[in-house]
């Protein structure tokens, strides 16, 4: 099989494409023929050195795939043939992946297999926040920063099912799209502070819901942009790596900028702060495979559409990492074999 290895800490030079057998599934496993491969900022920091969930390189990096069933453990309740998605919490940058049949869901064949890989990480994470912890309901107003990013973009759709308004914070280039899709308010966190925009948005009255990838300051600050009962989401740490490489400087000082959430304080304002990330999940069987069967049906009655924004090959996995580091992304990047 072919795989796409980070083969130490570093730029997108380290990544090389190599050769390896081909897994076999045991019980209770299904092997997948990958067609498509989902890639997310986590790699990217993962291949930097700032992920401590990666494991040590050499390694093969992705949390998501694509694909067709070609073998089936004793025990596993899938078909060979079957269309479907997987989590794969690392090692799915291959075009071959052996994973836990609890890890896996059958796809409609309308999908096509680049959407398709769009759907576990961004969908689940932004369903985490928004439906299984965050009760969005209609007519609150939720602000999602990187709305033009993976995450942003399942999460302004589950935003527009629910009737929610959305406040995204993107560079100035993406504004027009983010109108055209349902994006109440563009601020540009290029030139602006959010903060006070968001404010005289709202009129002083703060959001119900904040999505912040940011990390640093910006959780401060969404923190105090969030009105009575309001909920705070982090589930990332994209500011740790502002510019094109390793900057010291800027860790140190994302890392500096964190709020400390005071008990008594979020007790007197009704606030709540809540930490997601859906790599720490995976003893959650049973409800990850809900919320994947809740998403692929509101994908398949067109509810939900993964916006896809290029797709690269293995080969040139360097550029895909490069696209999303500097931010150029609509939707979400997909390697394929």
């Amino acid at each position: 099989m072919r795989q796409v290895w980070m083969t130490k800490k570093g730029g997108p030079e380290v990544l090389e494409v190599r050769e390896s057998p081909d897994p076999t599934a045991g019980p209770g496993q299904v092997r997948i023929r990958v067609r498509a491969a989902g890639l997310n900022f986590a790699e990217i920091m993962a291949r930097i050195g700032l992920y401590p969930d990666a494991p040590k390189a050499p390694t093969v990096l992705g949390y998501e795939v694509s694909g067709v069933v070609d073998q089936v453990g004793a025990g596993a309740d899938f078909v060979v043939g079957a269309r479907v998605i997987a989590l794969t919490r690392f090692g799915g940058h291959s075009d071959t992946v052996v994973v836990p049949a609890t890890q896996v869901a059958l796809i409609p064949d309308s999908l096509t297999f680049e959407k398709a890989a769009a759907i576990p990480v961004n969908y689940a994470t932004a369903w985490l926040m928004l439906i299984h912890q965050g009760n969005l309901k209609a007519g609150e107003t939720v602000l999602v920063h990187a709305a033009a990013g993976g995450v942003g973009q399942a999460a302004l759709q589950i935003c527009k099912w629910k009737g929610a308004t959305v406040i995204g914070t993107a560079s100035p280039s993406k504004h027009a799209r983010l109108r055209e899709l349902g994006v109440a308010h563009c601020i540009d966190y290029t030139s602006l502070d959010f903060e006070p925009e968001v404010m005289r948005i709202t009129n002083g009255k703060g959001v119900d819901i904040v999505l912040d990838a940011v990390g640093g300051k910006s959780f401060a600050k969404s923190y105090r942009v969030l009105g009575s009962l309001g909920r705070l989401f982090m589930f990332g740490g994209s500011g740790f790596v502002p510019g094109a490489g390793l900057n010291i400087f800027a860790i140190l000082k994302a890392f500096f900028g964190m709020p400390k959430f005071k008990p008594f304080q979020m007790m007197d304002v009704n606030k709540g702060v809540f930490g997601i990330n859906l790599g720490h999940l995976w003893d959650k069987t049973t409800e990850l495979q809900s919320m994947l069967r809740e998403i692929l049906a509101k994908v398949e009655d067109g509810t939900f559409d993964p916006v896809v924004d290029q797709v690269f090959p293995f080969s040139e996995a360097a550029k895909a990492h490069e696209r999303i580091k500097g931010r150029h992304n609509f939707g979400k990047v997909i390697l394929v074999p």
